[in-house]
């Protein structure tokens, strides 16, 4: 007497049939674009360590806003480079600083485009923390500490200063203590009680951001950020950390990196709920693209695979250098 077996197969017979039992389905509404602003004019430059990503200034804009606009993707990630810097990161919440300008010029030619505002103080210090630094010397040497409590005024003054300029979605991304109190009590008072916080919740101290720092020339001038980014190691953490930000009055939660900490979006996609963001990081973007341009993987297979194991693993939105590719690939 044979043993009985279930024929899983009769589902995959042809690509219709797959299609109509997929479980999870990529859309370009799923995916929110970053881009680099900066100062000048003609500037529409290249980042090495991300191969077609580029710096534009904001006479550049008009054709990455009308590409992102026509393949129906929802929104922008915006970051600033500025002219200059100091340790406070003046020029971060500046009225006519570079992340406010760029966010009135998309609002005013795109305005059903939404622009999501990183709010961060490490493109705008000389120091390149994403706080304030007490300086300090130590056995003979000076040294820097990152300080929370101090940084949090100058966090909900860049928060307010973006939602002036337009900006629809805050996203903080700084991982001070009570970043998410402070910014949203802060907007509040300012009037902006109807501006979304997408809390970048639970932001690990990664080795794949690499190429994101030469392009927003971020690099910490000492130390790591490992005092406020979260250990790789941990995934408990994670959970005290969204908590913490759903109590403060965060609207979305975020987990960057992504690919490496499926379980833990997972894990957080099951505990709370509320919209959950994957940021797709510039190192996991970076290292696809390198091996697709030596012709050693298929790069949109490859591309569209990870995709969707993000939001498979429960995210709502993903933040993605390969929106636009995606997208196209997608309605192919």
């Amino acid at each position: 007497m044979s043993v009985p077996f279930t024929r899983h197969r009769r589902l995959r017979q042809s690509a219709a049939i797959r299609s109509m039992v997929r479980e999870t389905v990529l859309n370009p509404a799923d995916f929110i674009q970053p881009i680099y602003v900066t100062f000048g004019t003609g500037v529409k430059q290249e980042i090495s360590s991300m191969p077609g990503v580029y710096r534009f200034s904001l006479d550049q804009l008009e054709e990455e806003l009308k590409e992102i606009s026509e393949l129906g993707i929802p929104a922008v990630l915006l970051f600033g480079i500025p002219e200059t810097k100091d340790s406070l990161g003046t020029s971060a919440f500046v009225d006519d600083g570079i992340v406010q300008e760029a966010t009135r010029l998309i609002k005013s030619r795109y305005p059903e485009l939404l622009v999501v505002a990183d709010t961060c103080l490490c493109e705008f210090t000389d120091h390149g923390h994403c706080g304030m630094v007490h300086m300090h010397e130590h056995d003979g040497e000076v040294c820097g500490e990152v300080l929370n409590d101090e940084s949090l005024e100058v966090l909900v003054r860049t928060a307010v200063s973006q939602a002036k300029a337009g900006a629809d979605i805050i996203a903080p991304s700084n991982m001070m203590d009570g970043f998410v109190q402070a910014i949203r009590q802060g907007l509040d008072q300012e009037g902006f009680s109807h501006i979304p916080i997408m809390s970048y919740s639970v932001k690990y101290a990664s080795a794949f951001y690499g190429p994101f720092r030469e392009a927003a020339n971020s690099a910490p001038q000492f130390g790591d950020r490992k005092s406020y980014q979260m250990d790789p190691a941990n995934a408990r953490e994670a959970l005290r950390e969204a908590e913490s930000d759903v109590l403060e009055g965060a609207d979305m939660l975020m987990v960057k990196p992504s690919l490496s900490y499926l379980d833990v979006m997972r894990t957080i996609k099951d505990q709370f709920d509320l919209p959950l963001v994957a940021y797709n990081v510039s190192g996991e973007y970076t290292m696809v693209k390198a091996a697709a341009l030596q012709g050693w993987i298929d790069e949109k297979a490859m591309v569209l695979e990870i995709l969707t194991s993000m939001k498979r693993a429960g995210a709502d939105m993903i933040i993605t250098y390969s929106a636009k590719d995606a997208a196209r690939w997608l309605k192919q």
